[in-house]
């Protein structure tokens, strides 16, 4: 009679756990900070090379005014060396 005991109530957990649907929110929450991670990965490239360009030009027409070079043009509209 125990065997039987313990058949049914395997069996009860088995159909319980198959019908549970709690996992499915964490999976979902998984997948959506996986999805805003990539998107904040891509946005950090993209703003590294924006900032890295404007320092580039930055120094570019810092160096041009040390250098007496005032024919180049500048990165920033209405700059002027001096």
């Amino acid at each position: 009679m125990r065997a039987t005991t313990g058949y049914v109530h395997m069996k009860t957990f088995l159909q319980t756990f198959l019908r549970d649907e709690s996992g499915a929110s964490a999976a979902e929450y998984a997948l959506i900070i996986a999805i805003v991670g990539v998107g904040i990965g891509a946005a950090a490239l993209v703003l590294g090379a924006n900032v890295k360009a404007a320092i580039s030009g930055a120094a570019s027409d810092v160096y041009n005014c040390a250098n007496g070079s005032t024919a180049a043009a500048s990165t920033v509209t209405g700059t002027e060396c001096g």
